[in-house]
């Protein structure tokens, strides 16, 4: 192993549980962010780039992770998102023929603290069992009192605004000038392979702050608009909502992903919540109500539509339900052309069940 002696490291829980590891590549530090964990298997260079991840504490449930390096070309944003990472077995070599770093270099080049040699199998079940919590990581073994006073002074995810942090300063466009149709993309954590698949259904897209308006939009005269993905509670994005409710009452094309999803049903009046521990992972299961299909997905979210409140609403359909859960996956508005998703087409780690909600998309577009 390529470092013997390394800086003992911690894990403390907002509660106090205290769990222990070791620094990776010797690199010391202190991370803040609420302690969440994914269960896939791969894609680890996808997860530490989404913008969704922003100030959270990564776990990742699978026992090796770095085996296959990284590669520049598999990045979800310009920087890793995540506050830290806590693994297993952290491997300090790769075989993969296309990488172009190590996992260990990449780290270092974000300057990302990580911590391995941790029963994550123990963290997990711990955090499954008591919810999703602040937490920290550190070197800092002897300042467990420092810690605990820090820790406390952190904000909680709920109520928290966390897409002025991820979203793009000034709007820019992706994909070919020429393309058939044009599309703005609002901004609150988008992903690049969310554009890269808009992008190739002849579409060219525009890309907005977070806090732009319809108007900001409108210029731009696209034939459909998109919500994005991203971090944080959607409830404080009233800007966003904003938005939403005027293309809404316009009846112009749009779809939303995740953030996104949650912002269309507030905008409809539906109230979303945060969940106990949220669903991140490759192998979400998911049944699409009006085919009567089930989907594998890629999920990433920590808050959830109120499928009461869905239920009861007239003006909404629940289109998917989590398989898992029976959480709102899915919503279509029944009379305007409005439809979202509570995970990821975009995200394909094998399966491709879901790409058919980009065509859908442009469908839509095409018969407005």
């Amino acid at each position: 192993m390529k470092y013997q002696k390394r800086q003992k490291a911690i894990i403390l829980l907002a509660d106090g549980t205290i769990f222990y590891g070791k620094a990776v590549a010797n690199k010391q530090g202190t991370a803040f962010g609420e302690v969440c964990f994914n269960t896939g298997m791969t894609g680890y260079q996808e997860i530490f780039t989404d913008p969704s991840y922003y100030g959270q504490l990564m776990v990742a449930t699978n026992a090796h992770i770095g085996n296959y390096g990284t590669n520049s070309n598999e990045v979800e944003s310009d920087s890793i998102k995540i506050a830290g990472l806590i693994v297993k077995n952290f491997s300090y070599e790769y075989s993969r023929d296309d990488a172009d770093a190590s996992l260990e270099e990449f780290l270092d080049k974000n300057n990302l603290l990580a911590i391995s040699d941790v029963d994550t199998r123990a963290l997990v079940s711990y955090i499954r069992d008591h919810g999703a919590m602040n937490a920290v990581i550190s070197t800092d073994v002897d300042n467990i009192e420092g810690l605990k006073q820090q820790l406390a002074e952190q904000p909680n995810m709920e109520g928290l605004e966390l897409a002025s942090q991820v979203s793009t300063k000034e709007p820019y466009f992706f994909g070919n000038e020429n393309a058939t149709y044009k599309v703005a993309a609002l901004d609150i954590g988008i992903k690049k392979n969310i554009l890269r698949n808009i992008a190739k259904r002849d579409a060219y897209i525009k890309v907005f702050p977070y806090n732009a308006t319809f108007e900001d939009l409108e210029a731009f005269n696209p034939d459909g608009y998109f919500l994005s993905n991203g971090p944080g509670d959607p409830e404080p994005l009233v800007e966003a909502q904003a938005v939403a409710k005027e293309i809404i009452k316009r009846n112009l094309p749009l779809f939303g992903i995740c953030l996104g999803h949650q912002v269309i049903a507030l905008a409809n009046g539906v109230s979303t919540y945060k969940m106990y521990n949220g669903h991140r992972g490759i192998n979400h299961p998911v049944k699409n109500l009006k085919t009567g299909k089930g989907e594998v997905t890629s999920q990433n979210h920590g808050f959830a539509v109120n499928r009461e409140e869905a239920e009861a609403n007239d003006n909404l359909e629940i289109t998917h339900v989590h398989l898992n859960d029976n959480t709102v996956a899915g919503l279509a508005m029944k009379n305007k052309n409005c439809f979202s998703v509570q995970y990821h087409p975009e995200a394909s780690p094998g399966p491709h069940d879901s790409e058919y909600l980009f065509d859908q998309f442009i469908e839509n577009i095409k018969n407005k």
